[in-house]
Parts: C-alpha cells; structure tokens; sequence
C-alpha cells in the first residue's frame, strides 16, 4: 500500500468519525426532542432531510441514531393528514403542502421495516399515504405531478411530472413489495417528453429525451424542460429506472459535461452541480426572484449539494464504475471539510457554490453527513444497500 492510498484511506476514515459526530450531535433538538436539520442554522425537524438521512443513519448501525430516526417516522405519522399526507416539518402537522415529504415518509419507512425487521411498522400510517399518492396523478394513471417550489427545490421551478418525485415513487414501490406498479411508473417515465407542440389522442407524456442518456428535469403535456437534474437522475440509476447501459451513457456524459464547465471556469472542483445547464438572466425559464436567491451556480441553480453528490457516488457503484466512484468519494471527502464556521475540522455545509467552491450554507447539515456516510458505505461494500434489490 503506497503512502497516497494510505493518506487516502486516513481522509476517509476520519470524515466517516465526524460524519457519525454530526448525526450525534445533531440527533436531539428543541422541538419535542427532534432530530435537528443542521448543527445551529436550522434547529427544526425538516421531514425530506431527515427521512434522507435514514441511508447515512443505518450505514452507522448507532442505537441512539436508530432509535432517534424511529421517533421521527412515529411523530410523522402521528401528524399525517386526514388524507394521508405528510407534513414538511415533523412535529407540525399544519405545514403541508410539499411534493416529496409523503414518497419520502414511504420509501423512509420501508427501509425502517428492513432495518427493523418489523415488517407492518405503522401499517396504517403507510396505507394512508400510499393511498394519497394515488390521488397525486391528474391523468390517474402512475406518474405523479407537482405545483412549483414543492419538492426539495423552493426556489426553483418543476412543473408537472417531476424526474425527482416520480423516482421515489418508484423506490417507495419497489421496497413496499408493490412491483407490478412500480414497473407500471418506470413504463410510464420511459416515455418521450412531448416536443411536436400537439398532443395527439392516447399520447402521454414521459420523461425520456430524444438523443441524450439522462432522463429530462420535468414534463407536462407539450411543456418540457431538458436541464440536467443530478439528484432525480441519480436515484434513476440507483434504482433501476434507468437501465445499466442507459446508467453508463449518462455517467459518462456526465463527466464530459462537468468537464467542460471546469474549463470554461463554470465549475471548481471535480463533482457534479446538482443542476445543470444553469438558467440564465437571457433564459425563458428564468424567474425574476433568480436574481436574488437561485444565481448560476447557487443553491438550486447550479449549486453544488455534498448530499447529492453522495447519491452521486452510490449511482456509480450502481453502475459498477467503482474506480470512479472512489475517485469522487475523496473529492467529497475534501468537499465536506469546507465550512463557514471556525475551528471545525469538518464543515459538512449545506452547498457549495459551484464557481469558486465557497461554502453558502448551514454547517453541521444531517443530510450532508449522513450521505457522505452512505456512499463511503457503498463504495467500501461495492453494494448500494436498500437499492440492490431493486435493481434485480
């Protein structure tokens, strides 16, 4: 073992023992003894970031961090609407309204049941919100879609059937034992988006782009955007969505593109946007708010997120790129080390900006920590636990 790998391999071993510190830390915040989304910046319970944070938690196998994730998943269903949705913070029941937090709430607890062995763990609670998502289909058939700023994206704009939801649509499926559905969404998704500006009797919309490997942002009808969406494209290969030779033309298409906006100065370091192209001021997809919070290359334009960089590199062991996949661990690894606060070793912030790699975010983020916790994970094990099986 030369002195690289060995270095390497310490850099790694040491971001893993903070990753696990930040969970801790993290695991008991001020509402009703809720795990908390970020070290200090944010001491509330945001349901998508912890429900996400249940790969990294049970990569740890920690009781504290079991135990802590059990008691986000009860509360959550404690405070599920009459219908079945899920709100968008754990521990208040009025705060509805998002796209992602009711498939997250389902995919969380079926990989809670296989953490657990408890295979009816809140049994009802998941029968209402499955059921709910069935009404989330304005052509009641299997892709669901979306009002803007729903999902994760609060300041960027999806219309319609989304890549991002309607990929946990399919994971929720799959883990819930409903596969016949669950292939019923993947048929649905590998579809054509619409781009003749006519819909013809019995045509429907899909999420597949003419001449490109990756799966487009969103589609509605004849609307359609072809922007790159990481996280939404990600889960697609993690679970299967996309085909292993589909996986492989868009990973290397990937890697081409991210190298083409280094040498243009677009991007700083060797990870993905978690957007791309970015939208521009000249653009038609361009929104006036931009200006002030979704720049190129910030937050949801652009912005580099360490947590989907993780489900990044978990897709490339998917994809059996496994060198790559660690080549892209240890740029991670020197990502989540940036930080805005002082005297930490380890910043683990929310986002980076994509340009100059300076941290925008809150420090000490659940979700960072916990991904960067998974995909160590998975390119130690070269498995990609919960998602194998779907693949299969």
């Amino acid at each position: 073992m030369n002195t690289t790998q060995t270095d390497n391999e310490q850099a790694i071993k040491a971001a893993k023992k903070a990753a696990l510190e930040v969970l801790l830390h993290n695991a008991d915040g001020p509402y009703d003894a809720l795990p908390r989304t970020a070290g200090w910046g944010y001491p509330e319970p945001y349901t998508r970031d912890l429900m996400f944070s249940i790969l990294g938690i049970a990569a740890t196998g920690n009781v504290k961090l079991l135990e802590s994730i059990r008691r986000v998943l009860e509360t959550l269903a404690k405070n599920q609407s009459e219908h079945g949705h899920i709100s968008s913070l754990v521990h208040d029941k009025e705060d509805r309204g998002s796209s992602d937090t009711t498939p997250l709430f389902l995919m969380g607890a079926g990989i809670f049941r296989k953490i657990s062995g408890e295979s009816d763990f809140l049994k009802v609670a998941v029968e209402k919100a499955l059921n709910w998502m069935i009404y989330q289909s304005p052509s009641d058939r299997y892709l669901v879609a979306q009002q803007p700023t729903s999902d994760w994206r609060d300041e960027q704009w999806v219309l319609g059937y989304g890549l991002y939801v309607n990929s946990l649509v399919y994971c929720y499926l799959q883990i819930l034992g409903q596969p016949e559905r669950a292939a019923k969404v993947r048929h649905e998704m590998s579809r054509f988006t619409i781009t003749g500006g006519t819909i013809h009797h019995h045509v429907h919309e899909g999420l597949v782009v003419k001449h490109k490997p990756y799966y487009a942002f969103w589609s509605y009808k004849i609307f359609s955007s072809e922007r790159f969406d990481l996280l939404g494209n990600s889960l697609a290969i993690l679970s299967g969505i996309a085909s292993p030779a589909r996986a492989g033309e868009m990973i290397s298409w990937i890697e081409a593109e991210c190298a083409g906006m280094r040498k243009r100065g677009e991007l700083a370091v060797d990870l993905p946007p978690n957007f791309f192209p970015m939208i521009k001021p000249e653009d038609p997809d361009w929104h006036a708010r931009y200006e002030a919070y979704n720049k190129p290359g910030d937050y949801h334009n652009g912005g580099i997120w360490p947590f989907i960089c993780g489900f990044y590199v978990a897709a490339l062991v998917a994809a059996k790129r496994y060198t790559l996949a660690k080549e892209k661990l240890l740029a991670l690894t020197r990502m989540v080390k940036t930080q805005h606060a002082g005297g930490l070793e380890f910043g683990f912030n929310e986002w980076i900006k994509a340009q100059d790699a300076k941290p925008m975010g809150q420090d000490w983020q659940t979700w960072s920590a916990a991904l960067y916790l998974y995909a160590a994970q998975c390119v130690e094990e070269k498995s990609t636990p919960f998602f194998d099986e779907m693949r299969q």
